[in-house]
C-alpha cells in the first residue's frame, strides 16, 4: 500500500508570473482572482488539493516586489511569511535569464532550509531550444530540487508538477476534509472577484487604489443579496468606475455576479457602491478593516 503523503506548498515569485493561475489550474477550480495586471493577489490564499494519495495544502502568495506603500509592505510581508511556514516552496519565473529580482528571491531561500522546486511557467510563449540555456543558468544558481517547464494557463506540465511535489512531501494524515478546497470564507473570494473584474476593466494606478468590503451579507433558500463597498482614494477615481451613465460600475457587478453564482451555486442579487476614503493604503487602521 502506498504511503500517504501531506504538506503545505508556497507558490512565490515576482509579480504576475501565473502563481494564482497554477494553483487554479492545481485545483480545477478559481479561489485566487487572476488578471494581466502585476501585483493582483494581496493576501494569501489557500487552496486544498486532495489525490488518492495526498493532501497539499497550497498558498498562493503576493508577488514578491519593492513595496511602495504600507499595503505593499503587507504583500510582501505576506509572502516571506509563508516560506518561513510551509514543507516546500515552488517558486515560479518566466521563461526569460534570471533578473535581478529572480536573484533577489534566490537569495532569500539560501537562508531557509527548505526543498524548492523551480517552475518556469509560460513556456508557449517561448521555442523549446531558448529554454535550455535558461535551465542551465537556474541551475547554477541555486541546488533546485526540480526544474519543472509549464503551461499554467493551457495546463501544460501541471500534472507533472504535482506529482514532483507529492514525491517530496512527507508521509502524514490529512487535516482537511476531502470536499474542502480553500480555507477562505466566501465574503472574502467575494469580495475578491469583484476586485478582479475592477481591475480588469479600468488602468494606470485604478486597480491598486481599489479595496472591497462587503457590507451586507443575507441568505435566504433560493438566494443571497450581497451589497459591497469598493473604496477608492480620490474623487476621479470612482468617477472612472462607475463610467459614463454607470456602465463600467454595471458590466463590473454583472461579471463578478456570474463567477460568485458559479462558485456557490446559487442565485446572486449583488449591489454595489463606490466611495472614496483618501490614502486608505497608506493608513494602519483602514487597512486592518478591510482585512490586511
Amino acid at each position: 500500500m502506498n504511503e500517504f503523503k501531506f504538506g503545505y506548498v508556497a507558490i512565490i515569485g515576482k509579480p504576475n508570473v501565473g502563481k494564482s493561475t497554477l494553483l487554479n489550474a492545481i485545483l480545477g477550480q478559481k479561489v485566487s482572482i487572476v488578471t494581466e495586471k502585476p501585483q493582483t493577489t494581496r493576501n494569501k490564499i489557500i487552496g486544498i488539493k486532495n489525490t488518492q494519495n495526498a493532501q497539499i495544502v497550497f498558498i498562493d502568495t503576493p508577488g514578491i516586489h519593492k513595496p511602495k506603500h504600507k499595503l505593499g509592505e503587507f504583500m510582501v510581508k505576506q509572502s516571506y511569511e509563508a516560506i518561513e511556514l510551509v514543507d516546500l516552496i515552488v517558486f515560479m519565473v518566466e521563461p526569460e535569464l534570471p533578473k535581478d529580482s529572480e536573484l533577489s528571491i534566490i537569495n532569500k531561500l539560501r537562508k531557509i532550509n527548505k526543498p524548492v522546486i523551480l517552475s518556469i511557467n509560460k513556456i508557449d510563449t517561448v521555442i523549446k531550444q531558448e529554454l535550455l540555456p535558461i535551465i542551465d543558468s537556474y541551475k547554477d544558481l541555486f541546488p533546485f530540487k526540480e526544474i519543472i517547464p509549464i503551461s499554467a494557463l493551457n495546463n501544460d506540465g501541471v500534472e507533472r508538477l504535482l506529482d514532483r511535489i507529492i514525491f517530496y512531501l512527507s508521509e502524514g494524515e490529512k487535516l482537511y476534509p476531502e470536499d474542502m478546497i480553500t480555507d477562505l470564507a466566501e465574503r472574502f473570494i467575494v469580495a475578491e472577484f469583484i476586485r478582479e473584474k475592477i481591475m480588469k476593466y479600468t488602468e494606470d494606478e485604478i486597480p491598486y487604489s481599489v479595496a472591497v468590503d462587503i457590507e451586507r451579507w443575507e441568505e435566504s433558500e433560493n438566494l443571497i443579496k450581497i451589497s459591497a463597498n469598493i473604496f477608492v482614494e480620490r474623487e476621479g477615481q470612482k468617477i472612472i468606475i462607475i463610467g459614463k451613465k454607470g456602465e463600467r460600475l454595471k458590466k463590473i457587478a454583472t461579471e463578478a455576479r456570474m463567477d460568485i453564482e458559479k462558485l456557490l451555486g446559487i442565485k446572486i442579487f449583488l449591489e454595489v457602491w463606490v466611495k472614496v476614503r483618501k490614502k486608505w493604503r497608506q493608513k494602519d487602521i483602514l487597512l486592518k478593516s478591510l482585512g490586511y
